[in-house]
């Protein structure tokens, strides 16, 4: 009996519960559409507040459209950077792989022998040509993520890193330690100089090695510095570079080193982000109107939050690194003609896709400037490393690496206009 009635007891509740949920759906959309925008509910950890908009519902943001700039289903297509040259031409470089699928393989990973460095141009951000430019092919191996940063003077900068793919007899012949990822070894960075706008590029300048990084290449010699990341020319000229180093720790640790003489050259200047559980890495540098030097910083071991480190001293210490609030890596900076600061990252957890924040100028407000939902229809977290540019008074262009359904890795971009 008693049974009997607990059954009938749950049998009703639920029955009212179910009449409760659909009441309070209801009102739900019914507030949405009186709104008139959707609010995107929280698709990451509980400990970061969500404030993601969609375009549109952000006063003096619209999203104009999605562009198609390269795709070519032989080749595993990535790691995309632009820069708008002094005549208003887009030079925008990638990586360009061949997508292993083509010869039956299962996957196609981020390190590849023929691995090249290539270059498109348009004149509106919306017509590319078709054909790639090589930018640069490495003599020992693959090269990696193409970093563009265009000079006042009109010289372009393109880092990079490279890997060598090593026999098994050489493999145990090697000076320890070092870095293998992908059945490769990690050769470190390098950079190319342009001053023709992208036509003709000189011989590579290898940055010097930086103490913390403890790896050795496949020549024996320690690893020259390396990153992925805008590098930035500040108001006196000086260039600087945020680049990685592992550590003994087993961690990577960020440190800025910085050029004055257009790349050539390159000093250490200070640790950016160093800490015992949490790597940092993929970092982009900015300075702000005031002179502050920001470095916007990816993470491991950290739920895949952003973080921020600022420097008042124009690079020589920096405060403290601090998580921004959000998920997202890595991430770029572009100032707007208001100097507000437009910051884009790749969002690698469902729903999959490309994102981005408007600062105010000197980027103190990261934590509650509200998110602002580019794409969401990503096929898989293999996408993003966004780099924007601004076309002209009101409108950027946010160039990416991305897919559908898993498939085919292109270079594709999105058209936002900004109030």
């Amino acid at each position: 009996m008693a049974g009997g009635y607990s059954f009938l007891f749950q049998s009703f509740f639920m029955k009212k519960l179910r009449l409760i949920l659909a009441f309070e759906v209801v009102v739900l959309v019914l507030s949405l559409a009186t709104n008139g925008f959707s609010v995107i509910g929280n698709t990451g950890s509980s400990n970061f507040p969500d404030r993601s908009l969609e375009t549109d519902s952000i006063p003096g943001v619209q999203k104009i459209k999605d562009v198609m700039i390269y795709e070519d289903p032989m080749f595993y297509s990535s790691f995309p950077s632009i820069v708008k040259r002094p005549n208003g031409e887009l030079l925008l470089a990638f990586r360009r792989a061949p997508d292993r699928k083509v010869f039956g393989e299962s996957h196609t990973n981020h390190v590849d022998p023929n691995s090249y460095l290539v270059s498109l141009r348009s004149k509106d951000g919306e017509n590319w040509t078709k054909e790639p430019e090589l930018i640069y092919a490495h003599p020992f191996g693959g090269s990696q993520d193409p970093c563009l940063l265009q000079l006042r003077d009109g010289t372009i900068l393109c880092t990079s890193y490279g890997w060598a793919f090593v026999r098994p007899d050489g493999m145990a012949n090697l000076k320890k330690p070092y870095f293998l990822a992908g059945g490769a070894v990690f050769l470190g960075g390098y950079l190319v100089r342009s001053k023709d706008g992208g036509k003709n590029w000189e011989q590579p300048i290898y940055p010097p090695h930086i103490q913390p990084e403890i790896n050795i290449n496949p020549m024996g010699n320690p690893v020259p510095a390396y990153n992925r990341g805008a590098l930035y020319e500040g108001k006196s000229g000086r260039i600087f570079w945020a680049v990685a180093a592992s550590q003994a720790t087993g961690k990577t640790s960020v440190h800025l080193i910085n050029s004055d003489d257009k790349g050539q050259t390159w000093n250490y200047s200070a640790p950016v982000a160093v800490d015992d559980k949490i790597s940092f890495n993929e970092t982009s540098v900015y300075e702000t109107p005031k002179g502050d030097i920001l470095a916007f910083l990816r993470t491991a071991g950290y739920e895949d939050q952003a973080c921020i480190a600022r420097s008042t001293d124009g690079g020589k210490t920096f405060s403290k690194w601090e998580g921004m609030g959000f998920k997202g890596h890595p991430l770029n900076a572009l100032r707007l003609p208001d100097k507000r600061v437009l910051i884009t990252y790749g969002y690698r957890h469902k729903p999959f896709g490309i994102r981005a924040r408007i600062l105010n100028e000197e980027c103190t407000d990261f934590k509650t400037a509200p998110e602002i939902i580019l794409r969401e229809d990503g096929g898989s977290g293999d996408i993003g490393y966004t780099w924007p540019v601004q076309l002209d008074k009101k409108r950027v262009l946010v160039v990416y690496y991305f897919n559908k359904d898993n498939g085919t890795r292109s270079i594709q971009g999105t058209i936002l206009k900004v109030d």
